[in-house]
């Protein structure tokens, strides 16, 4: 894993240099050549060994990737250090400059290593030796010398689940004739196979012909199909249906069943693949049969007939199966016990396997609250000791099928605090800055960073916390158990380093470290600075520091997150970073701190120098004015301020042609001229957020009827806090846009008519504070057609909305928020057949009796799902 990061990220610094149009170092081209091919033949056999068979030990795989890896850093280490030499023109951390003959000669010293390990894996697949991933499943299941196939006939309890095994039940047993796919879908741990199982034990009876078969990830049809007619025909043996071709044991399977109810759990399957080719041996017979497979893949959970997806258990039922697990049936929890016990519950985070290991070594353990506190203080670390390594296994097994190309995202996630929650915004953009994505046909690095995380969510490694507006997930999480693995792997393969809590004394592994997570609060006494002072390799630092950031030697360093997420709107915190230091770092990709920048005052000129910067997040200052060279640096991705003053991009002269076609998003941008300059330097834009603050000079100057001409624009925020409200008189809105937030722009109701309703990609649209005026808004035919979410807040004015269903024909939610004034809500909102939710903050209570009307009539249709909320000023609200 991390030589494929590696190899990935050697690759991307090289195309990086190549395409810059002022790169800050040049490479012979034979060079570059040579180099390319051995990474890409290394790539692709990396991404290819994971899955086959294999004669070479752990050993020797570890030490082919260990060579891969240290090579590809080489290569890292040289380049980027001759870029800083190049840049500043100081020395290097030895005290000599690295002349051109010199990096060329080193290079090619790469080059040859690089040269040595491709013929030695040259040799490995001329030989046909396969290399399969040396930490898949050894144990004997399925595909490999055989497994049992008969769970066991003791019935686990489903503590929590009991609903879904009245679920299960109703599949399994209900009226329809036909063949049906039940499917059990969760993460590791979370229950499955024990929910499976208590099915399967229950209603065996139920069926004629019943068999249990538990695949592995190396499956093999053949013996998939031996072991379902070792469990359906008492005449077979191992030996006799061994001597038997695919095709006739398939033939054997398929006649067996025939005319016959049957009952077949596949468990843990985690390919469709396995699907696609045994399914044609199960016949659709008319009989009632069913198949019930578990899996922790949301994919293959899509080929079933009716899906089950296990979350979670809330706090009351871990409670619960925590004290099964401990007394069985002696009696209840001691008393002084209670309060300790459910905290160690809520501990495991509502996974029933770490319940239950907790709750088996708690049942062992002596019974005392100094014991049991204890255990709520280290609860993880038990579940994941060698000493409990079912639930250690269970977890991995999902790391260890994961493409190559995900693991690196996956086990970054070990970097951030536990329990956190992740915003998605910033996570995609860390794994481009780090070179873990690999580009795919014309997407962004962005767009394929996103598939990634959907993948690892569909794998449910990494959760949904939350959506936006639109539906994309805006903030994730990962299990505690999941992040304590991704520090186990990390650490074993020197990917990152996290300092835990309460950890005194700094290990020395730190000073090898490419990536370095400090989440407790730093100040200048604290002995870690002192160890930070030599971390020469180190790439990405996420932490915090009390005091200003201390001048340190991180050349090399490409990643800087320092900012609070709670920080934003806090000027007073004590710790913010010296741009002045911050920006001598040429090497950074990602930046986002809390700056010392005067208010008003310049940016810093010297912002130019970071060559190969994408992401630029600076909080903690308002009105900064932006240095024209921002105009210059290429590579820019996303820039955030609050109240940035973008200068107008110079005209003519050498150096001043560039174009910006990186930049994707600009955010929190004061008085922005769009003038044509600007609208032909990013004609990429993406998101746009804009405000408009002091009475404009000669208004028309802001040229906002350019903004029709950024074609690629998606995202737009406008706010107006000034009085001068002629500035949107001759606005333009793109017609790719997809979603839209107004404040403060006082526009007409009718200016909706042709601005906006008529957009044909606006998905998301937000009416915020005075951003239309006006008692009554009637919308027409043909407007809206792909709007899913409308939010209209504070306009205050509103009191009559005549509409149609017809006129939102795709609209799911409906956000209303202080509109003291409406009438109501329009009763043919209610027939919009997509509606999911309407919520109500603070509305005139004849909107709320509107509102309980339309959810009767919901209830009347059958649309169970259908949600109200209701919030007022003073209350937490009602759900119906």
């Amino acid at each position: 894993m991390a030589a494929y990061a590696a190899l990935l990220s050697l690759k991307y610094i090289i195309q990086q240099i190549q395409l810059h149009p002022r790169p800050p170092i040049s490479f012979d081209q034979n060079q570059v050549d040579s180099l390319t091919k051995s990474l890409n033949f290394l790539q692709d056999f990396l991404e290819g060994y994971s899955y086959g068979s294999s004669s070479i030990s752990r050993e020797a795989v570890d030490v082919l990737e260990s060579r891969i890896k240290n090579a590809a850093l080489a290569g890292e280490d040289l380049i980027e250090t001759r870029v800083v030499d190049q840049i500043h023109g100081g020395s290097t951390a030895h005290g000599k400059k690295i002349s051109s003959s010199d990096f060329h000669q080193d290079l090619e010293m790469v080059i040859q290593d690089m040269g040595f390990i491709k013929k030695d894996v040259m040799e490995i697949k001329e030989n046909h030796i396969g290399i399969e991933d040396h930490l898949l499943r050894k144990s004997s299941t399925l595909g490999g010398a055989g497994a049992s196939s008969s769970p066991s006939t003791r019935q686990n309890a489903m503590v929590g689940f009991d609903h879904l095994l009245n679920v299960v039940m109703d599949k399994l047993t209900g009226g329809q004739s036909n063949l049906r796919i039940i499917s059990i879908v969760g993460m590791g741990g979370i229950g499955k196979t024990t929910l499976a199982k208590n099915a399967y034990l229950k209603f065996m009876k139920h069926f004629d012909i019943q068999a249990w078969v538990t695949i592995s990830q190396n499956y093999s049809v053949r013996q998939i199909l031996i072991e379902i007619l070792l469990c359906i025909s008492k005449e077979e043996s191992p030996e006799s249906l061994s001597a038997k071709s695919e095709g006739e044991l398939g033939e054997r399977v398929h006649k067996t069943l025939w005319k016959r109810r049957y009952l077949i759990v596949m468990d843990d399957i985690w390919s469709i693949d396995v699907w696609d080719k045994v399914q044609i041996f199960f016949p659709d017979n008319g009989q009632g049969s069913r198949v019930m497979i578990t899996t922790r893949l949301s994919n293959v959970a899509s080929i079933g007939s009716y899906g089950i997806v296990m979350g979670f258990l809330n706090e009351d039922k871990s409670w619960d199966l925590l004290c099964r697990s401990v007394f069985k049936e002696e009696k209840d929890c001691p008393p002084e016990l209670v309060e300790i016990g459910k905290k160690i519950a809520k501990n495991c985070e509502g996974l029933p396997l770490s319940i239950v290991v907790i709750g088996g070594h708690l049942a062992k353990s002596e019974r005392t609250k100094e014991h049991w506190e204890y255990i709520s203080e280290n609860t993880n670390t038990i579940v994941n000791s060698e000493d409990n390594e079912r639930c250690l296994k269970a977890l991995q097994l999902s790391y260890n099928h994961l493409p190559v190309h995900l693991k690196p995202c996956f086990l970054y996630m070990g970097v951030f605090p536990e329990g956190n929650m992740i915003r998605v915004s910033w996570l995609v953009k860390l794994w481009v800055s780090e070179g873990f994505v690999k580009p795919i046909n014309c997407k962004s690095l962005e767009v394929v960073s996103r598939e990634y995380l959907q993948e690892l969510c569909d794998r449910n490694l990494i959760l949904v916390h939350k959506r936006g507006s639109n539906g994309n997930i805006k903030y994730c999480k990962i299990h505690d158990l999941l992040r304590d693995l991704c520090l186990r792997e990390a650490e074993r393969e020197k990917f990152l380093y996290v300092r835990r809590p309460h950890e005194l004394t700094i290990p020395q592994v730190i000073n090898t470290q490419c990536r370095i997570g400090i989440h407790q609060s730093m100040s200048e006494k604290d002995p870690i600075l002192h160890t930070l002072q030599d971390v020469p390799l180190v790439r990405s630092l996420i932490c915090n520091f009390e005091e200003r950031l201390p001048l340190l030697d991180f050349r090399l360093l490409r990643v800087l997150k320092a900012d609070d997420k709670n920080s934003y709107f806090d000027n007073n915190r004590p710790y913010k970073y010296s741009v002045e230091v911050v920006f001598r770092l040429v090497n950074l990709r990602f930046i986002a701190i809390r700056s010392d920048v005067p208010k008003n005052s310049g940016f810093p000129s010297l912002v130019n120098l970071l060559w190969n910067l994408q992401t630029l997040i600076v909080n903690g200052i308002f009105g900064v004015v932006a240095p024209c060279e921002i105009w210059n640096m290429t590579q820019l991705k996303h820039v955030h301020f609050f109240q940035l003053k973008l200068p107008d991009p110079p005209i003519g002269g050498k150096g001043n042609e560039f174009v910006l076609e990186n930049l994707q998003t600009l955010t929190h941008i004061r008085n922005f001229k769009c003038g044509e300059e600007v609208v032909k330097r990013i004609p990429n834009i993406n998101k746009l957020q804009i405000s408009y603050f002091e009475e404009p000079q000669g208004f028309l100057s802001y040229s906002l009827d350019n903004l029709g001409q950024l074609h690629k624009l998606e995202s737009l925020r406008l706010s107006i806090y000034s009085e001068n409200k002629h500035l949107l008189q001759n606005f333009i809105l793109p017609n790719s846009l997809k979603k839209l937030t107004l404040m403060g722009t006082c526009l007409k109701w009718e200016d909706m008519k042709t601005k906006i309703c008529l957009l044909p990609n606006l998905q998301v649209l937000k009416l915020k504070e005075y951003s239309f005026v006006g008692t009554e808004w009637e919308t027409v035919e043909g407007q809206f057609c792909n709007l899913r979410y409308l939010l209209i807040r504070s306009c205050r004015d509103l009191e009559w909305w005549t509409t149609d269903s017809s006129h939102f024909p795709r609209l799911e939610h409906l956000h209303l928020r202080y509109l003291h004034k409406l009438k109501e809500i329009p009763s043919c909102i209610g027939e919009i057949s997509t509606l999911q939710s309407i919520e109500l903050i603070s509305c005139s209570k004849l909107a709320v009796i509107s509102a309980k009307q339309i959810l009767k009539e919901q209830e009347d249709f059958g649309n169970e799902d259908f949600r109200v909320q209701v919030f007022d000023t003073m209350s937490l609200g009602e759900t119906w």
